[in-house]
């Protein structure tokens, strides 16, 4: 990952003289209060709190749609606009690994801090390849907002603390949340209906991000590289892959739509196979945003893709 040093001392000094400034962001809610101003960091965080939040709050987004967020490290710029905000929305420490530094740097005592997954048994993820390659990547499998069910108390750890910090739209976010997980269990039924008629339960993806799904539904996700979708496999990895795909008859070799399809497709001409995008939902490509898609029209478009391998 890259470093972040030198914005980091910049803004370290930059705060010393200015901890005690005036927040800017004043919009105000339609009783003339102000409204509360949330800043999240890539895109399920930014859907999720949006979804809550409704009008009685501005909701941000750090790291901008269409940039792969496991390389991004916060400016000087995004570190005072946490320092600014009412509340902070990360999902883990596993996935935006620079919170600890960044939050330890910045005055507290007004910001709410919310981790999404707090509270979420996060399974191990790290990779042989990540390893030997000496990754920055997590020793934790960070992405739980994938399975419709832990999304639930994604959205319910983000409802709570919202209704902490502004009490006085309680039962608005309250009612947000209640609409959105109804949203969220209709979406895990139709995972689990699919699913439960599939005639095979093996998927293989680029980067090993959809492993609380496959477990949600009783499927296996085979991977090409860890966690961290830069580290690619060496060729002994590839080779065994190969023998297994073809030994199972895999037919589809996923990528998602942020990263290279390279080492997908190497693995799709090895054996005869195609390439299909399955979404992590790291953030949204340029066309996902052109055709209006959210978290929900994604994750439809996931599971017809996954169609291509279970039927």
């Amino acid at each position: 990952m890259k470093k972040f040093a030198c914005p980091f001392i910049i803004f370290v000094l930059l705060l010393s003289g200015c901890t005690n400034a005036v927040k800017t962001n004043g919009e105000k809610a339609s009783d003339g209060t102000k409204k509360l101003q949330i800043v999240t960091t890539f895109y399920p965080m930014y859907y999720f709190a949006q979804k809550v939040a409704g009008n009685s709050a501005n909701v941000e987004l750090l790291i901008p749609n269409g940039v792969e967020p496991h390389d991004w490290e916060p400016s000087t710029k995004d570190m005072e606009k946490i320092q600014d905000a009412d509340v902070f929305i990360y999902n883990s420490r596993y996935f935006e690994t620079w919170t600890d530094k960044v939050l330890s740097s910045i005055d507290q005592s007004n910001l709410k801090i919310i981790e999404a997954s707090k509270g979420i048994n996060l399974i191990n993820g790290i990779s042989e390849e990540e390893e030997n390659q000496k990754a920055s990547a997590s020793s934790k499998d960070p992405h739980v907002w994938l399975s419709p069910v832990l999304a639930e108390q994604e959205v319910e750890n983000i409802a709570q603390a919202l209704e902490q910090k502004d009490p006085k739209n309680k039962e608005k976010y309250e009612k947000n949340a209640s609409a959105f997980k109804s949203q969220l269990v209709d979406l895990d039924h139709l995972y689990k209906e699919t699913i439960d008629k599939a005639k095979k339960k093996e998927f293989v993806t680029q980067h090993a991000a959809f492993g609380y799904l496959a477990k949600q539904y009783g499927l296996t996700q085979i991977s090409i590289a860890g966690l961290s979708p830069d580290v690619e496999p060496t060729l002994g990895k590839l080779a065994e892959l190969a023998d297994l795909t073809k030994k199972k008859n895999i037919k589809i070799i996923y990528f998602e739509g942020l990263t290279s399809s390279k080492v997908a497709q190497t693995l799709a001409n090895e054996i005869g196979a195609k390439t299909e995008v399955l979404n992590p939902l790291e953030g949204l490509t340029k066309d996902e945003q052109e055709k209006g898609l959210d978290y929900f029209g994604v994750m439809k478009k996931n599971l017809e893709a996954l169609k291509l391998s279970i039927d």
